[in-house]
């Protein structure tokens, strides 16, 4: 990655950061510019040391070696408190929620407005009425969160990082991984809003059409090292593809001449229902089978209750 001082559009610097853990090195020598106001896209395979970085910048991991710039001035974060009084904050792959306390809580959790030493309630539920409505998420501020879909929780995530008055950097580790269509691109709009204001996003996801669509700048990692960086327009998807695998190799889809009515049935489910704790179902008559042979893709978002489907069929779940 070329060095430049003197370029005022880049917002954060790293450069050299390494990571070593017992028995590995998650991060190599990676040089990685945040651009000013953009969607700084950072890609690569599972455990090309993306998350590992974008830790190191919010102050939750301390690097074994390398430096970081923020506006020019060396910056370490010895935890996330630091790390957010000099404006970064970051939205977790992982939801780091409070499932017993509302979705007002939970936005000013560790950000509670006051008057005097009393911590002003009315205030936290105004403002979580204002921020949801910004995401055109309708959600009353007294729920509590253990009651909303995970979607929700996503959403109620995203709402939080909002709440951070001097939001230079916003790190977004697969913000969408649990969001419908329409609540993606509600996101993408707050997102260019940020960058409007000035604010850069570090943005992880391993879905490449919304990269193509919401990125500005990538940046790929391959094995804990830095590989090539390029801005989005440059770009396409098998350029993508090629920098994160190190191949040209393309996996066509290959028709298998089976007719797939005569096929025997290996696995059927019928009228499957899993009772929901405090009324309803989490599955309500759900019925599929499986053919000898076959490869059966069940899909849906997090939260859509996949997992609890195989837990029945093994008998983990009456």
């Amino acid at each position: 990655m070329a060095e430049n001082k003197e370029n005022k559009d880049i917002v954060m610097k790293c450069r050299h950061m390494e990571k070593v853990y017992p028995g590995t090195k998650a991060l190599d020598d990676v040089d990685f510019n945040v651009y000013r106001g953009k969607v700084n896209v950072l890609i690569g395979e599972n455990g090309a040391g993306k998350s590992t970085l974008m830790k190191q910048i919010a102050g939750i991991e301390q690097p074994s070696a390398g430096k970081m710039y923020l506006e020019g001035e060396e910056v370490s974060f010895k935890n996330t408190t630091e790390a957010k009084a000099k404006g970064i904050g970051m939205i977790h792959q992982e939801l780091s929620l409070f499932p017993t306390l509302t979705v007002y809580q939970n936005i000013f959790m560790n950000n509670e407005q006051k008057k005097g030493v009393v911590v002003d309630n009315a205030t936290h539920k105004q403002k979580t009425k204002e921020i949801l409505e910004r995401l055109e998420y309708p959600i009353d501020p007294e729920a509590t969160v253990g009651d909303l879909r995970v979607g929700q929780q996503q959403m109620i995530e995203i709402a939080r990082n909002l709440t951070q008055e001097n939001l230079k950097i916003l790190v977004m580790d697969e913000p969408t991984s649990s969001l419908s269509q329409s609540e993606v691109q509600v996101l993408f709009k707050i997102m260019r809003e940020l960058n409007a204001e000035g604010i850069s996003i570090v943005y992880i996801s391993h879905r490449l059409e919304e990269i193509m669509e919401i990125g500005d700048h990538v940046t790929i990692l391959r094995d804990g090292k830095y590989v090539d960086d390029a801005p989005v327009k440059d770009i396409d998807i098998p350029w993508i593809v090629q920098k994160m695998t190190g191949s040209n190799k393309s996996y066509p889809k290959k028709e298998r001449d089976i007719d797939w009515d005569k096929q025997e049935k290996v696995l059927e489910i019928k009228d499957l229902c899993l009772p929901k704790s405090g009324g309803g179902w989490l599955l309500d008559h759900v019925s599929f089978d499986l053919k000898k042979g076959e490869i059966l893709g069940i899909y849906g978002l997090m939260g859509d209750v996949i997992t609890e489907i195989f837990e029945c069929i093994i008998g983990l779940l009456p």
